[in-house]
């Protein structure tokens, strides 16, 4: 099936994934390039010629078109938006370039032996690479996971899926409901304030996931991935609970004191490149910068 969304004629090829908007295809650029593409084609109500496009899609594309000026090799790439209206709905088609797997699918071949440290630092140091670019341009991503993150079969390491970023200003008031429960920082759980520190926390908990081969917190409900993250990190003490959190302080938490007993393998500047991530204050959590800067990345 040929599509010619302009100036980007190609051809689809297969689906490889769907979301709750609409479905990812793989397919080839016509003409002499014939690169790889992403496709993403979304669902938009039949309604949609009069409530208009998600905020979610619009959100996407603009700051995609923002990105796109910039051509940071770790942020994937938007080559094409297009919105054609078919009756009474809206088809919008977004064409990104085409990376191999995600950190997901990445990880899933790993050999039980592990990944190498040289591998988790060149992966870490993209990562952080991208948050540090879009944190600098008052990005948020919101909902960083290892299927967000992007592993071409040369190693490049691009952050993708926009639809849960958002332009900030400090503190402000953001949805509760974003980030995927597993990587959502304590601030989101405890549905307080936020700012790009809930990135940083997502960050730390795929950096420990590189070496344990599965996610750190493993929660099934708000309540249960806090007492989770309290098991690793230990309570904190009740004046660095947020006072704006409708959730009330209690010592039944979880233990005092941080437990190191799940990662004992770490050397001393990953232990603490890893904590300084997974610190319960978001005021005193490691920035993208700050972090690019640890020992972890600069010792030889």
């Amino acid at each position: 099936m040929d599509v010619c969304a302009k100036p980007l004629c190609y051809e689809l090829l297969a689906e490889v994934g769907e979301g709750s908007y609409g479905k990812v295809f793989k397919a080839r650029e016509a003409g002499q390039k014939q690169r790889l593409l992403a496709v993403k084609k979304f669902k938009i109500r039949s309604d949609a010629s009069e409530t208009g496009i998600p905020p979610v899609m619009i959100r996407e594309v603009a700051l995609l078109r923002k990105m796109k000026y910039f051509n940071h090799p770790n942020i994937v790439k938007l080559l094409d938006a297009s919105v054609v209206p078919v009756g009474r709905s809206l088809d919008l088609t977004l064409v990104l370039e085409y990376i191999d797997q995600d950190l997901s699918t990445y990880l899933s071949k790993v050999p039980v032996s592990g990944l190498s440290r040289d591998c988790i630092k060149d992966v870490m140091q993209q990562l952080l690479r991208g948050l540090d670019f879009l944190h600098t341009n008052m990005v948020v991503h919101r909902d960083l996971k290892p299927e967000n993150i992007l592993v071409s079969s040369r190693g490049e390491v691009k952050i993708a899926d926009f639809g849960l970023a958002r332009i900030y200003t400090f503190n402000i008031a953001l949805t509760p409901g974003v980030v995927t429960l597993w990587y959502r920082a304590p601030e989101v759980l405890l549905n307080s304030v936020y700012m790009s520190s809930v990135d940083m926390w997502s960050a730390g908990c795929i950096f420990a996931e590189l070496f344990l081969l599965r996610p750190l917190f493993q929660g099934y409900t708000e309540a249960q991935q806090l007492q989770k993250i309290f098991e690793v990190i230990g309570l904190p003490d009740e004046e660095d609970w947020p006072q704006d959190s409708p959730i009330s302080y209690s010592v039944s938490w979880g233990p005092k004191g941080s437990c190191t007993k799940l990662l004992p393998s770490l050397r001393p500047d990953e232990k603490d490149l890893l904590s300084q991530c997974l610190t319960f204050r978001p005021t005193g959590r490691i920035t993208a910068a700050k972090a690019l800067a640890h020992p972890f990345f600069t010792k030889l």
